[in-house]
């Protein structure tokens, strides 16, 4: 797929639905020339939640139980699992009771690069060390501390696909083919006309 038909999924999740942040969200993907393809507002069951997860298979349970493993022994703290797989799962568990909570927006933007460049817009995935002009770091303030106090997942209003694969898959999960739209956008003829020989009549 050429860079500019890129395609990258992001979840409005159930904390940025409830802070009435939806329409300053969209804003900012909209604003930088992403196209919105798909659009919806669900109540994911724990289930979905787990399956849109799990895109990673058993690599990613590993792998996210790792990190959790590495931050206890960053702060000089022993996990409370014995292998990363059990601390992986713990996670998972955490993070389909967070994304399950309540309404989420689930939507598809297209653009040039859009999976890493909604991932720069967005944040890095603990709001309180994001940088300042990112979402997460301009709107909400919780760390990854809070979140272990409450035995939680950390609330950063959104999930945005950390690759081109694992964006098609997730789409996957979340919408029929049919959901998701083909048409022109004015824009476009902007932001990716070579000449830009359709301005002038």
């Amino acid at each position: 797929m050429e860079a500019t038909k890129e395609r990258t999924l992001v979840i409005i999740k159930p904390d940025g639905v409830q802070r009435s942040l939806i329409g300053e969200i969209v804003k900012r993907y909209e604003q930088v020339g992403l196209k919105l393809i798909g659009i919806k507002m669900v109540i994911p069951t724990p289930e979905m939640a787990q399956a849109h997860y799990m895109v990673g298979g058993e690599e990613w349970l590993t792998s996210v139980g790792e990190k959790a493993m590495a931050s206890y022994e960053k702060k000089g703290e022993k996990s409370p699992f014995a292998t990363p797989r059990e601390c992986g799962q713990a996670v998972l568990n955490r993070n389909a009771r967070y994304m399950s909570a309540g309404p989420v927006v689930v939507m598809i933007w297209q653009g040039n690069r859009a999976v890493p460049l909604v991932r720069k817009m967005t944040g890095g995935t603990e709001p309180l060390s994001s940088d300042v002009g990112t979402i997460r770091g301009d709107f909400t303030l919780d760390s990854y501390a809070l979140a272990d106090l409450g035995e939680r997942s950390v609330r950063n209003l959104i999930h945005a696909s950390g690759e081109v694969s694992e964006a098609e898959k997730e789409i996957a999960i979340w919408f029929k083919p049919e959901e998701i739209l083909s048409y022109r956008l004015i824009a476009d003829e902007i932001l990716y006309d070579i000449n830009l020989d359709g301005i002038l009549e």
